[in-house]
């Protein structure tokens, strides 16, 4: 019997390859002779490079570049030099995990560092640039990441203005002549698990804005902002980016890259799962077993275990997940692909022992699972 093991991270728990070791031992556990595939998984969100780093046998690059408020950070990336190809997460540079919450201000937060991170990846002759746009702090459309590859913001009187998102509303002009030329060669993919537009109540700042510390008032104050941005870069550059599935992504760096990089914006599941070749590894599966953190019907927009499920489908190979936290709306999973979902802890515990024990457990559900398979085989 050949079993897959496609999980994505449980955060604060296991890393996504993490995952599939712990999964791994149940297997054996319940079927000694089994075949099992690793195959650890992302959706565009934290621990993007790293799947990749070991799915591709690449290499990890630091380099120091300004965080969300400016400060110097030191952010790791993934180069895979025979694909001449590099992953860089925006949370690295600009992430919401970099900041304090008394200093969460998405008027005053910057991408820069994403640019800065873009542009040590060019220094290594990439060719092909994968941005994983999850988990932000900043609400600039980008402009912080153009800035730091030679494009131009100006206002009324030709004065560059700040790359942060409380300066938006300020551009007037955009000056695209001194983008970096390396880029022209470059094919660049965006990546994100959400499809919000740009403006609105489903955009950016409003959705978003307040995890990042947004006020009602600074919410709205933003969303002006990316209004006239995407005004400017429409009569400026010829793009209407307002309404672009996952425009809103990263507080509009889904916009800003498609804008100033030329970039595709695309479901991450789907291209992670093609380059860690999860279709060729389920050709000849019996089964294929996916983990999250939590699942639930947010679980159907773009998530790991969704897009794991779909493909599996497709197959015609049962899916069964395992999470953390089940949540409600499970019907539209179950639709997907998802046979079944399985809880990650054996009885009430506490979030503190269930993270240190999560290896464990997962193990020990795994196991279980799989008799249950083997049991309806019988």
């Amino acid at each position: 019997m050949k079993v897959v093991l496609a999980p994505n991270a449980l955060k604060g728990c296991l890393t996504a390859a993490g995952a599939a070791k712990a999964m791994a031992r149940g297997v054996v556990r319940a079927c000694p002779t089994a075949d099992v595939a690793l195959v650890p998984v992302a959706d565009g969100g934290d621990g993007l490079a790293e799947v990749l780093v070991d799915a591709l046998r690449g290499e990890v690059r630091t380099a120091t570049v300004a965080g969300p408020r400016g400060d110097p950070v030191q952010a790791s990336f993934c180069h895979v030099p025979a694909r001449r190809l590099a992953v860089v997460e925006m949370a690295a540079a600009s992430g919401l995990a970099l900041l304090p919450p008394n200093r969460l201000n998405p008027l005053l937060t910057t991408t820069l560092g994403v640019g800065e991170l873009i542009a040590a990846a060019l220094d290594l002759g990439v060719l092909h640039l994968i941005v994983g746009i999850g988990g932000s702090a900043t609400n600039d459309g980008g402009v912080g990441m153009a800035t730091a590859l030679g494009v131009r913001f100006l206002d009324a009187g030709g004065t560059p203005v700040e790359p942060v998102g409380g300066a938006l509303a300020a551009i007037r002009r955009i000056d695209p002549g001194g983008l970096d030329p390396r880029l022209g060669g470059v094919r660049v993919e965006a990546i994100c698990d959400v499809d919000n537009p740009l403006l609105g109540e489903r955009g950016a700042a409003w959705v978003y804005g307040p995890q990042k510390g947004a006020t009602p008032a600074q919410a709205r104050e933003l969303d002006a902002g990316l209004a006239n941005l995407a005004a400017v870069i429409e009569h400026d550059l010829g793009l209407d980016v307002r309404d672009l599935p996952g425009a809103g992504a990263a507080g509009g760096l889904g916009a800003g890259l498609r804008a100033f990089l030329g970039a595709e914006l695309r479901r991450g599941v789907d291209v992670v799962l093609d380059l860690v070749g999860l279709n060729d590894h389920l050709r000849d599966a019996d089964l294929v077993l996916t983990a999250e953190g939590r699942i639930d019907a947010q679980t159907a927009f773009g998530k790991a275990p969704a897009g794991v499920a779909e493909r599996a489908r497709a197959r015609g190979v049962p899916c069964i997940a395992i999470a953390g936290g089940i949540g409600d709306g499970l019907e539209s999973l179950h639709a997907l692909g998802i046979g079944a979902i399985f809880s990650l802890c054996p009885e009430p515990v506490s979030l503190e022992r269930a993270l240190a024990a999560g290896g464990d457990y997962l193990a020990a559900v795994t196991e279980q699972v799989v008799r249950a398979f083997l049991a309806g085989r019988r």
